[in-house]
């Protein structure tokens, strides 16, 4: 997907340093959550991380499941997880449209 396609919280243009300030965690903290595969930020072709709004509450999200004593690898099976459902549903409302538009089709 082109970057000027996605809405504004999905856009990749916030520093590692302004993320750090919003989330309250040290860049480090960041990037090891990058290592585990939590989130993928954009790299510009100097290859400084730029993140999204969405990745900023991913984040958030991450920080508090980690305060309460989740660990890293949970974290990521439990967003696959919750990915795959969201895909699932996806591929079920274009099928159901789909047959809805084909079954209607030409009827009044």
């Amino acid at each position: 997907m082109v970057q000027e396609d996605l809405s504004y919280k999905d856009k990749k243009v916030i520093s590692i340093g302004t993320v750090s300030e919003l989330t309250g965690l040290s860049d480090r903290q960041i990037r090891y959550y990058e290592e585990r595969h939590l989130l993928t930020p954009h790299r510009t072709s100097r290859g400084t991380r730029k993140y999204s709004f969405s990745d900023v509450e991913r984040l958030m999200e991450i920080a508090d499941k980690r305060e309460d004593g989740v660990q890293t690898a949970e974290i990521l099976k439990e967003m696959k997880r919750k990915e795959e459902r969201q895909d699932r549903d996806l591929r079920k409302k274009m099928l159901q449209g789909q047959l809805n538009a084909h079954f209607r089709y030409g009827r009044k």
